[in-house]
């Protein structure tokens, strides 16, 4: 069952959150987790943003509705691996930025996604506009969406980069701390206070909320 969250000033445009269940992998290792499935849309058409774990669960939510499209923040398989599912059932083109390739071909071997995401690519559903920021750090290609025109200040979908309480996790393949905070600084943190995170795994926050304790996280290094 999904939540719907927030709405555009019509009311017409909504945000639906679908929790769903599953494991990560990544170098040699697997855990629990869960997912923030994000719907983006109205009653006839949406995009789904991170389709993680249970296909049949997102296909569900999206109730028949023509998708534009499946945006992925980052590859990591928790966030990809029920996505080509997901997208031959509803008729859609995956988008991912094309820096994450290696992580896709760990569930998709000798393919590609549909469509590069790149910065500043804009994907428009139901009249609002979503537009990439490419933010590397927790992965090289990870992206977050920002929706200036949804919530009352503004929305940004930040995958696994920004969390209630500081940056995603650097501790793996392919990641970087100094990185990260780089750009959080330089993409997330500039856009206005008001601006709603909703993440990738756990509650949302807000630009507002996080850029007070930049430097706590500079200083702890995680």
């Amino acid at each position: 069952m999904t939540t719907p969250v927030r709405t555009d000033s019509t009311g017409r445009v909504r945000v639906e959150n679908l929790v769903t269940s599953g494991t990560f992998s990544l170098d040699g290792g697997t855990w629990d987790v869960d997912n923030n499935v994000w719907i983006v849309g109205d009653d006839a058409e949406c995009v789904v943003i991170d389709p993680a774990h249970d296909a049949a669960a997102v296909v569900e939510a999206v109730a028949g509705r023509r998708v534009v499209a499946v945006l992925l923040t980052h590859g990591h398989d928790d966030h990809i691996r029920a996505v080509r599912d997901v997208a031959a059932q509803v008729g859609a083109p995956v988008h991912l930025n094309p820096a994450d390739t290696m992580l896709w071909e760990q569930v998709y071997p000798g393919t590609t996604a549909d469509e590069e995401i790149v910065d500043g690519k804009e994907t428009t559903v139901a009249g609002v506009t979503l537009t990439a920021l490419h933010t590397p750090g927790h992965s090289p290609g990870s992206t977050c969406f920002h929706a200036p025109d949804l919530g009352e200040g503004g929305v940004l979908f930040s995958g696994d980069t920004l969390f209630s309480g500081g940056p995603g996790a650097t501790g793996r393949s392919y990641s970087d701390f100094p990185t990260i905070i780089e750009s959080i600084r330089e993409r997330i943190l500039t856009l206005p206070g008001s601006t709603e995170v909703l993440t990738g795994h756990g509650d949302a926050t807000s630009v507002g909320a996080e850029k007070p304790h930049l430097q706590e996280w500079v200083d702890r290094g995680h």
